[in-house]
């Protein structure tokens, strides 16, 4: 998967470089895929657990925030097969013996840096679930990718092509569509202030993560070392540990701890579907920030925001079949948008990889050309 050799690659997404390992493309293209299906199970699957949570009885904010990113001590199983799978590659290669952390304390600092940021941020997507329906929460989710664009303008020197332009236009209106049928979903018994509460919670945590993205794809390009998918995944690691010691102190202050137990066994589905609801939270959040952080090593920060932008009405699909949340024919539209966008974003990306590799095959026949006439 990891072939150590230290190559400066260019991504075809923007202008930033940064040293990646050479991998080979059929394992990159594999790697990218499996990282889209892990995104895609957690950002659909994540908001409707932790809704779930929410309806059945659940009311600790700080808890739900804290299992987005608790379950990260399962990625030391990925960390641990990745290690094998080098060390039995470095003894049929006979190199040198394998590295076991490739994290350097500056970018562990950084990573750390952003994990508590992302801690604050489930914490403000938690409090908007929490207020919310999902059809609500998820509209409202709808300019992370103006974010993530803007910010990656800024980070990052992202490079727009007409047909990304026009996906994140169309990915936008269409999630701008859901906008048109708010009204009157305020849930029974909660006071308009919590109302108001939640929807500016929930912009807030798509500004905050529409800037993560960019943030992480930024540090990979100044982390001045070989990035590998092994050094992404202790990143994930570390940046999800900062985020969970940030909503454990939350957790301590409110006293979540404690209330645990009492809250078990008043849980409408009974305590253990408690407990088990709490572990598929965790779980589930993995796949997102794993898959994520995944696109991010693959493609660029903007490609994870688009898939985020068109998995949006997909949520809202998943919303409708099982919270029987009403699918006005807005959805639809905002479906039919979300995926126009999503095509032209990769039918944007295979005309420029097609061209890029036309001009390479041209300048490789030049060259031959030029040696052939040096002979005659």
């Amino acid at each position: 998967m990891e072939n150590h050799q230290q190559t400066t690659t260019s991504t075809t997404h923007g202008t930033n470089t940064h040293v990646t390992a050479k991998v080979q493309p059929a394992t990159k293209t594999s790697l990218l895929v499996l990282s889209c299906i892990l995104l895609s199970i957690g950002n659909c699957g994540g908001p409707l657990i932790t809704r779930l949570y929410f309806i059945h009885g659940g009311n600790r904010i700080w808890l739900s925030s804290f299992l987005e990113t608790a379950g990260w001590p399962v990625i030391i199983i990925v960390l641990i097969v990745l290690y094998f799978y080098r060390q039995k590659n470095a003894s049929f290669l006979v190199v040198k013996p394998v590295t076991k952390i490739y994290m350097r304390p500056r970018l562990f600092f950084e990573v750390a840096f952003i994990g508590v940021i992302t801690g604050l941020d489930d914490y403000l997507y938690a409090y908007g679930v929490a207020r919310l329906p999902i059809s609500t929460s998820a509209l409202i989710l709808a300019p992370h990718l103006a974010f993530v664009a803007f910010f990656a303008y800024l980070l990052v020197k992202q490079k727009f092509t007409p047909y990304s332009i026009n996906a994140v236009v169309l990915l936008t209106v269409g999630a701008g569509v859901l906008a048109l049928h708010t009204s009157g979903d305020r849930p029974e018994g909660e006071s308009k202030k919590e109302y108001v509460m939640g929807f500016v919670m929930t912009l807030a945590a798509a500004l905050l993560y529409g800037f993560v993205l960019p943030l992480i794809e930024l540090t990979y390009k100044h982390a001045k070392q070989e990035i590998t998918y092994t050094l992404v995944v202790e990143i994930q690691i570390i940046m999800c540990l900062f985020a969970t010691l940030f909503c454990t102190v939350g957790m301590l202050v409110n006293n979540d701890f404690k209330a645990i137990q009492r809250e078990a066994k008043d849980f409408k589905l009974g305590e253990t579907k408690y407990y088990a609801i709490l572990c598929a939270s965790a779980l589930i959040w993995q796949c997102f920030f794993l898959g994520a952080i995944g696109v991010i090593f693959c493609a660029s920060s903007l490609l994870s925001g688009i898939i985020i932008a068109v998995l949006l009405p997909v949520t809202e699909v998943l919303a409708v079949v099982f919270y029987k949340e009403t699918f006005q024919a807005e959805k639809g539209v905002a479906l039919v948008l979300s995926l126009w966008g999503f095509a032209s974003y990769f039918y944007g990306e295979y005309k420029l990889t097609k061209r890029l590799k036309d001009e390479l095959q041209y300048s490789q026949q030049s060259i031959e050309m030029d040696q052939a006439n040096s002979y005659v």
